[in-house]
């Protein structure tokens, strides 16, 4: 079952999986005022590093803070195009794939990295105009191949492969919708890993493009109307010469497409001037008489939701505010007769579903709903109407559970899954005798079923053969105690018989933000970890949603620090329960996750022998300057207020290194098409750790190319990834392989 996130929730969602997965005081160098004496950073290591780090020139900028000056001496380091921040890029790369061709086990990992990533995998499988439509990666192709068939039992063909689109597979499938009738297939391709997207028009008989184009658009998936003329979506102006992988993006506009006109034809359905920061996502009803329009404002799940009604034709009738208080988070999960089926958590901060009728003059106000699946102790995180049922996924201590009910909210039956793990899909129209849904665990891969919504059985409909014997390991769950008293979960899978000596080599995983939930899912890179005889910890922290709205706002702006909190506990209840030290303990994570590495590692260094924090927001004070990151205010907050600068200045990452601290060996990582997370939090972040650290621990960055921030990297290119990442973790654990 697909949760309908905000859009500026993808920021996490696609990235918040460990290592697939699809895996950012002492004076420091941007802390100083100009002339009080203290080290405001430098271009060489520190005096003990065995490391000779590129040059890396120290600027002048300070900037003034509620009273507080602040230098910046790496600010030239923001400027991605200029011939001294590609110098430094090519400089820093050249030194850290010196050391990494020198880590001898890595030939090692990366053969047999490939030979696990070489197994046949499926995505869940849709079904329009009486057709089935999934996806399909023989192994090692760079980008999964979209595929149609006429039955499940017949012979399939392809669709749409991407790796046609470039020679490096940097060209991905970002997005795609297929008419209700079976016709077309709306579908949106992203290059290098940018947010971007241009979307294109098939004909699914032919599998011939149209010569519809459309450009400029982000944070946007496309919503067919029921008599397939044309689509929804919604995009940006043009951003300004030089300005698209860093610029604002704000004043988005909801569109609607004509099949077989230009873009500039295109229907604006809404926007609003009055607030540039607002987006919409829209959706249609099954019965093609309702556009509802997901209005989101950062990455908040607070959101509003406007209808349309469609009868006469797109844009005959008003636009209206059915929700607009963004007091809860709202998303449209189907309709019957003349009411709208919606998820919400006004009122039950783990969630429920309710009617509301449009109609009605009062149909805004709660007293006016009727509840159909009131809040249970579990978070609800989706639900699906499907084949006359309502299929509502939760998350019980971050294991999903799934229950059918009827439409009338009563429940039917619960629907087995194969063990503790992460289920998801369940997608349909309301008149279909059938859905389907993956699972997935740690040491499973992911398996497709079929259900059967008559019977209530499922079958499996692919299952992928990897090169690997999951019986040789196992998956708990522990519960710690955070440092406020908070238990906190975490799930430790590795090898059965683990013999806890305190000097096993230990992955630590996290991310705690944005009320993503981390939750059990296969990985190659985490199955390669566990063969190389390491235990992979994967902590539920707050901030994520695990727990409902109250476990989010628990680790979000002025409660920030809760997420590190809980993450350094969970590294200390790993050495006081003997599974590892601190000699053999990585830490690890992505986006948000990065930021978490980097505020971890520099708050408490002494607790980690590697961090490898990758694509992460490591600049608190600036984030919401570039891209979408005013977005993330939400989560995190902003320098421009008073408070809230004082809490981000004292844990960003950025702003907490001291120099003359023996750092852990670190990795850092970006990519520099990254337009989500700017590389240059992490190009900053790792000049200014170069110039602090004071041991012989190398700090390195390593600077993809032709690459973002995660979304539809090829397989190439993770492959090459984690062959530097587990190298590095290796060698510089002591390990032996």
């Amino acid at each position: 079952m697909h949760r309908r996130l905000s859009p500026l929730a993808w920021f996490t969602a696609a990235l918040a999986l460990a290592a697939c997965k699809p895996a950012a005081t002492t004076a420091g160098p941007t802390d100083a005022s100009p002339g009080d004496g203290s080290d405001n950073g430098g271009s060489a290591a520190g005096p003990s590093s065995a490391y000779t780090y590129p040059s890396t020139r120290k600027g002048d900028t300070v900037d003034t803070y509620h009273g507080a000056q602040v230098g910046d001496p790496y600010r030239w380091l923001e400027e991605l195009d200029t011939d001294e921040t590609r110098a430094w890029v090519e400089a820093q790369n050249k030194l850290t794939f010196g050391v990494l061709g020198g880590i001898q086990q890595r030939d090692v990992i990366r053969k047999r990295l490939t030979e696990l990533w070489n197994y046949e995998r499926y995505g869940v499988p849709s079904k329009e105009g009486g057709k089935y439509f999934y996806s399909r990666n023989d192994g090692l192709q760079n980008q999964s191949v979209l595929y149609v068939a006429d039955n499940l039992a017949a012979e399939p063909r392809v669709l749409l492969d991407p790796n046609t689109l470039s020679q490096d597979g940097t060209v991905a499938l970002s997005g795609t919708a297929i008419s209700q009738d079976g016709k077309y297939i709306a579908y949106g391709l992203a290059a290098a890993g940018s947010d971007w997207q241009e979307y294109r028009i098939r004909e699914i008989a032919t599998g011939k493009d149209l010569d519809d184009h459309l450009k400029w658009i982000k944070f946007s998936g496309a919503a067919w109307t029921k008599d397939s003329k044309g689509f929804f979506y919604s995009r940006y102006d043009a951003p300004k010469d030089g300005e698209a992988l860093r610029g604002k993006n704000e004043f988005q506009k909801l569109y609607y497409h004509k099949v077989g006109t230009a873009q500039d034809q295109d229907i604006l359905v809404y926007e609003r001037k009055d607030h540039p920061q607002w987006g919409f996502g829209g959706e249609v009803s099954d019965d093609g008489r309702w556009l509802v329009i997901r209005v989101w404002e950062g990455s908040a799940d607070k959101n509003a939701l406007f209808v349309q009604d469609l009868a006469g034709g797109v844009g005959k009738k008003p636009v209206v505010e059915l929700l607009g208080k963004f007091d809860a988070e709202y998303t449209f999960v189907g309709s019957k007769g003349s009411s709208l089926f919606i998820q919400t958590t006004q009122g039950a901060t783990r969630g429920k579903l309710v009617a509301i009728d449009p109609t009605k003059k009062n149909a805004g106000d709660p007293a006016a709903w009727k509840l159909l699946i009131p809040e249970a102790p579990e978070t609800l995180r989706g639900i699906s109407h499907v084949g006359g049922k309502l299929i509502a996924s939760y998350l019980k201590d971050a294991r999903s559970e799934v229950r059918v009910f009827s439409e009338g909210g009563k429940l039917e039956r619960d629907i087995t899954l194969p063990g503790l793990g992460t289920a998801g899909g369940f997608g349909g129209r309301s008149k279909d005798t059938e859905t389907f849904y993956a699972f997935t665990s740690y040491t499973w891969p992911t398996t497709i079923f079929r259900y059967d919504l008559k019977t209530g059985t499922s079958e499996v409909f692919r299952q992928p053969k990897v090169a690997f014997d999951p019986s040789k390991y196992e998956t708990t769950q522990v519960f710690y105690t955070s440092k406020d008293g908070t238990k906190v979960p975490m799930f430790l899978t590795h090898k059965k018989g683990l013999e806890r000596t305190g000097q096993n080599p230990t992955y630590l995983y996290g991310y705690g933000g944005f009320n993503v939930a981390l939750t059990p899912g296969f990985s190659v890179p985490d199955l390669m970890w566990l063969e190389l005889g390491g235990v992979l910890a994967v902590a539920n922290l707050r901030g994520g949603g695990e727990y409902g709205e109250s476990w989010h706002e628990a680790g979000t702006k002025l409660h920030k620090q809760n997420v590190f909190d809980d993450f350094i506990s969970a590294a200390e209840y790993l050495v006081a329960e003997k599974v590892t030290s601190p000699g053999k303990l990585a830490i690890g994570g992505r986006s948000n996750g990065g930021l978490l590495v980097g505020a971890a590692m520099t708050q408490r260094p002494d607790l980690f022998a590697v961090a490898l924090p990758g694509v992460g927001v490591m600049d608190m004070l600036r984030f919401h300057k570039f891209t979408i990151g005013w977005a993330w205010v939400s989560d995190y907050g902003s320098s421009d207020d008073a408070e809230q600068f004082k809490a981000l200045r004292a844990y960003s990452p950025l702003h907490n290194l001291k120099s003359g601290t023996k750092y852990p060996a670190t990795l850092v990582y970006t990519a520099d098409h990254d337009d989500r997370v700017v590389p240059g939090h992490s190009y900053k972040f790792a000049a200014a750790l170069q110039a602090a650290q004071a041991g012989d621990k190398p700090t390195l960055i390593r600077i993809d190319v032709r690459a973002g921030h995660g979304a539809g990297k090829p397989t190439s290119k993770q492959i090459d990834e984690w062959t530097d990442l587990w190298g590095f973790v290796v060698h510089n654990l002591g390990m032996t392989i």
